[in-house]
């Protein structure tokens, strides 16, 4: 796959080979810094703000299956 424009992910991903490998790869990481990282890294905050998008679409995508399967409402269930 070619490779994406800017790669958005939470503190928890936030490692010093994380970074060099998309750089290295062409992509602008969007990972805020961890609070106690000596070197605190920019990043693009209205980037960042975007991601609960997405967050939001994949928590409805697991609604909508409950929902289209209604497993929870089979006879055999009881």
């Amino acid at each position: 796959m070619p490779a994406s424009a800017e790669l958005v992910a939470d503190k928890g991903y936030d490692s010093q080979a994380l970074r060099e490998w998309l750089v290295e790869r062409g992509t602008e990481p969007v990972i805020p810094p961890r609070k106690n990282r000596k070197i605190q890294y920019n990043y693009d905050r209205a980037i960042y703000k975007q991601r609960n998008v997405i967050e939001r679409m994949f928590c409805r995508f697991k609604d909508w299956r409950r929902i289209a399967t209604r497993f929870d409402r089979n006879v055999r269930n009881f």
